[in-house]
């Protein structure tokens, strides 16, 4: 089943449930105890039916229990900070039958196998990449050429040699601006803004799948840094990326630079998207967990390589990667 992705930006709301309902109330008047028609009541969504709550609204107010009912339900919660742009992510904590189990194959995983994924992941990325210029272009035939050439653990730094043909391109084919180049900037506004914040939504639903798959988010493959608790959903996104791409230059040909109540709609409309993944056709964030399982059967040495979703279509999908991660 599609999980919903719910946006709480126009107005102020307090977050409660009862009977397995996040219940949206206006905020007219203090928390008190409901009756059974709550006359602010603004909508009732069953918990179940939620994947990722985002909430942007900074007056916005929560019960314990919603937020603990939501994780019970395997719920993200994602707050937005001052920028518009996600701050924080509350995941639950996994309930896995075999956690342990693969706990323990997620931290013996060895160097050469970690190298192998890393190869696969970059690989994808730029394969993704070069899907998102037109057929014919010239940087395409470089990225679809640097993409055979990823050796494993990328030393050649393909990923950051890639990303310097791309963007260029990209922006230009996006947008009618007559410079000739655009500037990656995790802490940029217009459309770096966009891209941040559709790689954050991303991030939060890839985040989601790790855990739900038993893997713990904060040990990646070659991510590592002692103050990020989501490395391993960082290392899974990269091939994802340019998913978010595709939908922001979408809205830079429709002339919308900022995030706002029209953009929003088509950056949390990722997770939408149809993919193909594991041979199999479906919403990202159903593939997501095809994903996930796909990186446990990797640790337990019972597959070759990761199940990564590209974008449905014979059109649209990059190549396919024959690279065992063993």
């Amino acid at each position: 089943m599609i999980k919903r992705t719910i946006d709480i930006a126009q107005q102020p709301v307090h977050l409660t449930t009862r009977d397995q309902q996040l219940l949206l109330l206006a905020k007219d008047t203090e928390p008190r105890r409901l009756p059974a028609q709550p006359p602010n009541l603004l909508a009732s969504i069953p918990c179940e039916d939620i994947g990722v709550l985002l909430v942007d609204q900074p007056a916005t107010t929560y019960s314990h229990a919603a937020l603990a009912r939501l994780l019970e339900h395997d719920a993200a919660v994602v707050i937005c900070g001052r920028n518009h742009l996600p701050a924080g992510l509350l995941l639950p904590i996994g309930e896995h039958s075999q956690v342990v189990w693969r706990l323990r194959d997620q931290l013996a995983a060895p160097k050469p196998l970690r190298k192998r994924l890393w190869q696969q992941l970059i690989r994808a990325k730029i394969r993704a990449q070069a899907a998102n210029l037109p057929s014919g272009h010239a940087t395409r035939t470089r990225l679809l050429a640097m993409a055979r050439e990823v050796r494993s653990g990328d030393p050649d730094n393909c990923e950051a040699q890639a990303a310097r043909s791309y963007w260029s391109a990209w922006y230009q084919d996006a947008s009618d601006d007559p410079r000739h180049g655009f500037r990656r900037d995790p802490d940029g506004d217009g459309i770096n803004a966009l891209l941040n914040y559709g790689y954050a939504v991303v991030r939060a639903a890839v985040a989601r799948a790790v855990v739900a798959a038993g893997l713990l988010p904060a040990l990646g493959i070659k991510h590592r840094h002692r103050a990020n608790a989501f490395c391993l959903a960082d290392d899974l996104v990269e091939p994802l990326r340019p998913l978010v791409d595709r939908a922001v230059a979408d809205l830079v040909r429709a002339g919308t630079l900022e995030i706002g109540p029209q953009t929003k709609p088509a950056l949390l409309g990722i997770l939408t998207l149809e993919v193909a993944c594991g041979g199999q056709s479906g919403p990202l964030m159903v593939a997501l967990h095809r994903y996930a399982a796909s990186l446990v059967a990797c640790f337990e040495r019972t597959a070759r390589r990761l199940a990564i979703p590209t974008p449905a279509g014979p059109a649209d999908a990059p190549e396919a990667d024959e690279t065992p991660c063993i």
